[in-house]
């Protein structure tokens, strides 16, 4: 017999109320335990320098050739990082929160070409 997500927070209420741990959970708390909404984000990620990108998107090793845009639907974080520095050896990584509905890009430094930002 499959139990239903409801049914199955109904039961994890009434355990937890024979424990005396909680008296009630709310929408909010079982939407919490039972790993949230499940949303998706969606976004577009652009290159526009003249070097290839390695970056990470929640946790996933991702590259982008020069020039390029990459379209993402993600039900996770939308968490992302980068070395902002494009010589082999430097190392300056930026960690950015991807916003559902954006569009972002990859652009050259203006202050430094050996730098690069996500806007």
């Amino acid at each position: 017999m499959a139990m239903t997500m409801e049914k199955s927070l109904l039961n994890n209420q009434s355990i937890l109320q024979n424990f005396a741990l909680v008296e009630e959970l709310d929408e909010q708390a079982a939407e919490i335990i039972s790993g949230g909404t499940n949303k998706s984000k969606r976004f577009t990620i652009k290159n526009n320098t003249n070097v290839g990108i390695l970056y990470t998107l929640d946790g996933v090793v991702w590259y982008i050739d020069p020039g390029k845009t990459q379209n993402f639907n993600t039900k996770y974080d939308g968490k992302m990082s980068f070395d902002k520095d494009i010589r082999e050896p430097e190392i300056n990584v930026q960690k950015e929160s991807l916003k559902d509905g954006k569009a972002y890009q990859f652009i050259s430094s203006a202050g430094n070409s050996d730098m690069i930002e996500l806007v």
